[in-house]
């Protein structure tokens, strides 16, 4: 082939490929992204917080951002909310602490009853096992009490009752549910302070109050952070029938499918238990959860 042809084709296939390669390169249209509403002041606990500090404004901008685009963790935490939020409620009330303590459970496990972290605490409420024995819970290689639900949640209550009282407000009880009533206390007489909004702390401690606070804004009022879900999407609480146990079960999913159900179910309504036998002592009993039908 004559050089000059040659030349010529290589130069065209070389301009027609020009306009595709400049498409590429054409910005691809992104879907809108919105800073979320911050407010000027919150209720929490029955306490006004106001956000005219421009540290605190920040802390809880950082909190509530990172939270409204965690699309799938916060989605799933909503939908868990409709099983778990009525119940910590009634339990919470029962033990005179705010309601609003449930979104610190929001924020240590999303809400998943089986949470288990790389520093081994455990359950909704992320107990560490000496701290859950302090608390009266049960954690031992067949009974976790950790994941129970319910006394769990008692076990939080006490806890926060008592940094409540010891402190005087709740934002320095919350602080201390992460970092230690030792390290809080410490610190709060070192800087001259008297509530934990006021201290340097380490970024996890500094960050876990206004954690809890931007849950409470989203979870309070989702629609508004771009999170629509019917009422039939958050999961529902489970209907369960209660079966009381004072000896030992050798072999619980024998257990179980005498009762008509089987050990995956058994161990899905009562997350606290940790083996496929379960010993009581004398004197002491259990009470497992089954399905209602």
């Amino acid at each position: 082939m004559n050089k000059y042809i040659l030349t010529a084709i290589l130069l065209f296939s070389a301009s027609a490929a020009i306009p595709d390669a400049a498409k590429a390169e054409r910005p691809v249209e992104m879907p809108d992204v919105y800073s979320p509403p911050i407010p000027k002041r919150m209720t929490f606990a029955g306490h006004q917080f106001t956000f005219d500090r421009p540290d605190m404004y920040e802390r809880l901008d950082r909190e509530l951002s990172q939270m409204t685009y965690s699309h799938a963790a916060t989605l799933l935490m909503l939908k868990r909310s409709g099983r778990y939020f009525p119940m910590m409620r009634k339990v919470l009330k029962e033990n005179g602490v705010p309601e609003d303590m449930v979104y610190l459970a929001a924020i240590e496990s999303t809400l998943n009853p089986r949470a288990y972290s790389g520093a081994k605490a455990a359950g909704l409420w992320q107990f560490m096992p000496a701290t859950a024995k302090e608390y009266g819970l049960e954690v031992n290689d067949y009974v976790d009490e950790r994941y129970h639900p319910e006394k769990s949640t008692a076990a939080a209550a006490r806890f926060l009752k008592k940094a409540k009282a010891k402190y005087g407000n709740w934002e320095s009880a919350m602080a201390s549910y992460n970092g230690g009533q030792g390290r809080i206390s410490k610190e709060l007489e070192e800087q001259l302070a008297e509530s934990a909004f006021d201290l340097y702390l380490v970024e996890e401690t500094s960050r876990y109050m206004f954690r809890v606070l931007a849950a409470k804004l989203l979870m309070e009022n989702p629609d508004k952070f771009g999170y629509h879900l019917r009422e039939s999407q958050l999961y529902a609480p489970y209907k369960c029938q209660e079966v009381t146990v004072t000896e030992t079960i050798d072999d619980l999913p024998a257990w179980a499918k005498a009762k008509g159900v089987n050990y995956a179910l058994l161990r899905e309504y009562n997350p606290w238990i940790r083996a496929k036998k379960l010993p009581v002592a004398p004197g002491k009993s259990y009470t497992l959860k089954l399905p209602a039908n």
